[in-house]
């Protein structure tokens, strides 16, 4: 059992901070206080490789692990958690198409996507189906070569600034197996997009709803068979909840660095902070429970990668668990900032909004806790957790 990262990983890592500090960071709170999607970063992102992560090479793509994506994510999280947790969002999108696609598919749409020339949205909450995902409501109903789609969706990332469009639909009324997933242009006549919703964080990206209004797609734009729709949003939540957790890994360790020099620059009753015994353990604290939370997260993408039949239950540990650090790393971070922390001069407060919703999507920490309690209490031997 080897913990240290790969040559090639840590390449990757060099890469991508090297990218983050200098197209991310110095940008990051000006796309917040502007609300600016950095639709050009992000090509240029593309042009990196770090939008087509683990699609295929054939396609385009990196064709790398989950693991070696979670090595990148968590370097750009660190320059801009925003832009990065949308560009990981594209990500899972974009492999969705790639994985279960037809082969028409998959050449009409993943070029461009991994490129970053184009982008994806991820649809899946409903305004009435957001943890329930298996009640949602928008519907697809078969017109000879076409299904016929109406309804709309809710809190969709980069709505209105994508062009391209993952929808999870319902072709039947059998719950969670009459649900399908299209591909679809978000070009097409019948799709509106509401008002920018206003957020606490992830400024950098607009969240619209996205409604549908006889919108005619291609049959050949589904992915998978009908009915396959439910599985495939899990299985791309499985890396998708890797993503967002990395992403809180990336600016909880931002948060941390801050910190370290904060303490060591900042004098109070004639001496550093960094001499304060009680933030001396505070830090030890968060640094402690952030690399426990690092160590989880990449080893719930090592069962993504292997296929493991457990790789869904360590996901969404992970998810919970990181993403809890994460927030809470940052909320200490900017509390030995004092009043500094609580200043838009500095990015405390950015992380800490930014960060917050990692606890709500890619389903909640309530249903991690859920998904993995389900599983342990199913199971005869809980001791296949391990």
């Amino acid at each position: 059992m080897d913990f240290d990262l790969t040559a090639d990983q840590l390449a990757f890592q060099q890469a991508a901070r090297a990218f983050s500090d200098k197209a991310f960071a110095p940008h990051a709170a000006a796309w917040d206080e502007g609300k600016v999607f950095p639709r050009d970063v992000i090509k240029a992102a593309g042009d990196m490789g770090f939008c087509g992560l683990y699609c295929p090479e054939s396609l385009g793509g990196m064709g790398l692990s989950r693991l070696d994506s979670a090595v990148i994510l968590e370097q750009l999280a660190m320059g801009c958690t925003s832009t990065t947790a949308f560009i990981s969002i594209h990500n899972m999108a974009s492999w969705m198409i790639a994985e279960y696609g037809s082969d028409a598919t998959r050449e009409a749409f993943c070029p461009d996507l991994v490129s970053g020339a184009q982008l994806a949205s991820y649809c899946l909450t409903e305004a009435g189906a957001g943890s329930d995902a298996g009640s949602l409501r928008t519907q697809a109903k078969r017109d000879g070569d076409y299904y016929v789609v109406n309804g709309a969706k809710m809190f969709i990332s980069g709505a209105g600034a994508t062009d391209v469009l993952v929808v999870m639909v319902r072709t039947a009324d059998s719950g969670a197996r009459g649900i399908s997933t299209l591909v679809i242009p978000s070009d097409l006549p019948g799709i509106s997009f509401g008002k920018n919703l206003e957020k606490m964080g992830w400024h950098s990206q607009p969240t619209k709803e996205i409604s549908f209004e006889q919108v005619r797609v291609p049959v050949a734009n589904r992915l998978g068979k009908e009915g396959d729709g439910f599985k495939i949003a899990m299985k791309g939540l499985d890396g998708g909840r890797i993503n967002i957790a990395t992403c809180s890994i990336g600016t909880a360790q931002a948060a941390i660095n801050r910190t370290q020099t904060y303490m060591l620059e900042r004098q109070q009753f004639g001496a550093p902070l960094a001499s304060f015994q009680a933030l001396q353990f505070k830090l030890a604290d968060m640094v402690t429970e952030l690399v426990a939370a690092r160590q989880l997260v990449r080893l719930a993408a090592f069962k993504v990668d292997k296929g493991d039949p457990q790789a869904s239950v360590y996901s969404a540990m992970a998810k919970r668990f990181a993403t809890d650090v994460g927030f809470d790393v940052c909320n200490q971070a900017l509390q030995i900032h004092g009043g500094y922390g609580y200043m838009q001069e500095y990015p405390l407060e950015r992380y800490l909004r930014d960060t917050r919703v990692h606890q709500i999507l890619e389903g909640t920490n309530e249903i991690m806790r859920l998904i993995v309690s389900r599983h342990l209490l199913t199971q005869a031997d809980v001791e296949t957790i391990q």
